[in-house]
């Protein structure tokens, strides 16, 4: 059962658990602070890793990478700034789509399987973080909508569990999609 919710907690848990208005990104770090990576004291690049580790979606790439930052050189912090975040965050989302495209197997989603293959096969960092914050709950909500309304073909089905299928359908949002086929089809009763 865990297995099946993981795809509808990801859709409902808070976008950015730090409180930010934006996720912790190599882009925004030195935001973080007015200076520059490269001008950044020790004490400002140990708080900019600090809050990236702080972030409870940093995956094992990230938290290994930064935490061997913090124990290396004020060099190897400033490197971890400019380009080993991102490749460290390349690294958990890679591994994100596998598990994403591991469930998607198992339960025949052919739009989040063709996308998480591209993507996986493409090895664009961008690519994939894009896809992780918007384009895999697009996909999804596709391969939802199939699986609902293929629900409709069962000569067996109520009016009830007719009458709800139709609700997630006119609605349409991903959410509502991805509830629907999770949860809600298990709450109608006849």
């Amino acid at each position: 059962m865990a297995t099946a919710l993981t795809p509808a907690l990801l859709f409902t848990a808070p976008a950015f658990a730090n409180g930010s208005a934006a996720p912790v990104t190599a882009a925004n770090v030195a935001t973080m602070s007015d200076t520059p990576v490269d001008e950044m004291s020790e004490d400002e690049l140990r708080a900019a890793i600090a809050a990236i580790l702080a972030d409870e979606d940093s995956g094992r790439g990230v938290t290994r990478e930064a935490n061997e930052a913090l124990n290396g050189t004020i060099e190897d912090m400033r490197t971890f700034l400019k380009t080993g975040y991102r490749l460290a965050q390349a690294e958990d989302d890679r591994v994100a789509i596998a598990r994403i495209l591991y469930v998607a197997t198992q339960n025949k989603d052919k739009r989040v399987i063709e996308e998480a293959n591209k993507l996986l096969d493409g090895d664009s960092p961008e690519g994939m973080r894009a896809w992780l914050e918007n384009g895999y709950r697009l996909a999804q909500a596709e391969d939802d909508a199939v699986y609902i309304v293929r629900m409709l073909a069962d000569p067996d089905i109520s009016a009830s569990m007719r009458a709800a299928i139709n609700a997630a359908l006119d609605d349409g949002s991903p959410e509502t999609l991805r509830y629907f086929r999770e949860v809600g089809q298990y709450e109608v009763t006849d």
